[in-house]
Parts: C-alpha cells; structure tokens; sequence
C-alpha cells in the first residue's frame, strides 16, 4: 500500500478512535479527548513542541474555529495541517520562519 493511502485512513481512525469514546458528542473531541489524542499520538519530539498537551485551553482555542467547545473534524484537519507544515519547515532547516520584516512569524503559529 502507498504511503499516502495508509497516512489518510490513519487521520480518520485516529479521529474517529478519540472523538466517538463516549465522553462528548459523537464526532467531535471535547478537550479531555484532545488532551488524550495529544498525549498518546504525538510522539515526536519535532511535532510535540509544536502543540502543548499540557496547556489544553491554549490547544482548544487555536483549533475550535467555531467556539462551540469541541474540535470536529474539519479543525482536527487544520491542526493536522499546521503539524504537518512545520515538520517540513524544520526537514528544510527553515525552523519554521518565512516572510521578512514585521510580518516574519513563526509559520505554526500562523493560520491559513
């Protein structure tokens, strides 16, 4: 199997595993479940820093877009994708900075 069709499936498992435990709505992570998600799939000492398990209300206010108090899939997406930019960042020895001037900001703090 490609990669890419293995990475896929594993995104919408490791959702489903987490938001469909019981604990909040079906289909969406309240923020024990994030916590957990956070702590349990982040391995990765790049990836790690880059979101804060520990500081769980700071986690939950960058990817509930919607402020509804929980992350559905499409804000769990969004955190996937910011994850996923600073890895390459950091691959590309860029540290995670782009732009020039004032407007030079840490790229995983930035939204898109």
């Amino acid at each position: 199997m490609a990669r890419l069709d293995q990475v896929i499936p594993n995104i919408v498992d490791i959702f489903m595993q987490y938001a469909d435990d019981g604990e909040g709505k079906k289909c969406q992570l309240n923020k024990e479940e994030l916590q957990k998600m956070l702590e349990e799939q982040i391995q990765s000492p790049d990836l790690k820093d880059q979101i804060n398990a520990g500081d769980i209300e700071e986690a939950m206010q960058l990817l509930d877009k919607n402020h509804d108090g929980e992350v559905n899939f499409r804000e769990f997406c969004r955190c996937i994708c910011v994850l996923a930019k600073c890895y390459y960042q950091k691959k590309r020895g860029r540290g995670g900075k782009r732009g020039k001037g004032k407007d030079d900001k840490d790229e995983c703090d930035q939204e898109d």
